[in-house]
């Protein structure tokens, strides 16, 4: 017997979301899962989930949408083409997008889904995916405020915090800002152990210390052991993923006029390491851009045996 009355569909089960659906179901809601890949839809199943025998048949099994999806260009592909709901409708229904999202595309979205009834949350999160698997996550939501309060048992089950933000497109541009600052202290902290590293410093000493002092930032629990150990797979975050933020963020900035010039050169150095082969390794891999200008060898790929 379910404990929560609320049916869930859940779209795209892969780092995150199958991480979130899994807790939802742990809290007692139906959920229905999908996902273009059969394995991540059976590893759900497993769990307790349900699937449809067509994905436009999910939204007539839920009360909520969930998506974890790589971009706003996928989440459109799936609301149009797999879904249908711009043709099927669905009046009532809510649709949270936990997808690092354009926020112009988010206000596009909500506006059109609001003429088929439909309320849509840019309901962008932060955290990566260790932290998710423990609900260590917050949540950062644009759009109607009523839908917001509707949700906050689904926000509860899945992380520890959910704020409203504002407007449609609102919570999109938070989890921009959030990742830029992240961003920025993962290179801040990379280059401070790649000095002391070069003056005769243990790295594992001096983040040790760093740690300890006022320039201490979460960041150091979450990558700077990764750093140190260069321990790059498997990945809690992917570096083009990352990258793929960083553009955002700077089309955002262009947009209004916004001068980043930090997280500019920290795209230059993000995309070096792309370049490189390095798409798919863990975004503290930006410490090897820092070795390779001080001279040390490059990592060893994990590929290559």
């Amino acid at each position: 017997m379910q404990l929560n009355k609320q049916r869930i569909g859940f779209v795209g089960v892969g780092l995150m979301g199958g991480h979130m659906s899994r807790h939802l179901m742990e809290s007692g809601f139906a959920v229905t899962v999908y996902d273009t890949d059969p394995a991540r839809v059976a590893s759900a199943v497993t769990l307790g989930a349900k699937t449809v025998s067509s994905p436009e048949l999910l939204a007539d099994e839920a009360d909520v949408l969930i998506f974890s999806l790589p971009n706003s260009d996928i989440v459109h592909d799936v609301v149009q083409n797999h879904l249908q709901l711009f043709e099927r409708g669905r009046p009532g229904l809510i649709v949270l997008d936990a997808t690092t999202a354009d926020p112009e595309k988010s206000a596009q979205m909500a506006l059109a889904l609001e003429k088929k009834g439909i309320d849509f949350l840019d309901c962008t999160v932060s955290g990566t995916s260790e932290m998710c698997a423990v609900k260590d996550i917050i949540f950062m939501a644009g759009g109607k405020h009523s839908a917001f309060v509707q949700c906050e048992n689904l926000f509860a089950a899945m992380g520890r915090e959910w704020m409203h933000m504002g407007a449609s497109g609102s919570g999109a541009i938070m989890k921009l800002c959030v990742n830029l600052v992240l961003g920025l202290n993962r290179m801040a902290l990379a280059e401070g152990l790649t000095l002391a590293r070069k003056a005769g410093i243990e790295p594992l000493q001096a983040l040790e210390v760093l740690k300890k002092s006022a320039a201490f930032s979460k960041i150091m629990d979450q990558k700077g052991y990764r750093m140190v150990e260069k321990r790059f797979h498997p990945p809690a975050g992917k570096l083009r993923i990352y990258l793929k933020d960083v553009r955002a963020m700077l089309s955002l900035g262009e947009r209004l006029n916004c001068p980043l010039p930090l997280i500019g050169f920290h795209a230059q150095a993000l995309a070096s390491e792309v370049s490189k082969g390095r798409g798919e390794w863990d975004s503290a891999d930006i410490i090897s851009f820092y070795d390779e200008l001080a001279g040390y060898p490059p990592p060893k790929d994990p590929s290559e045996k």
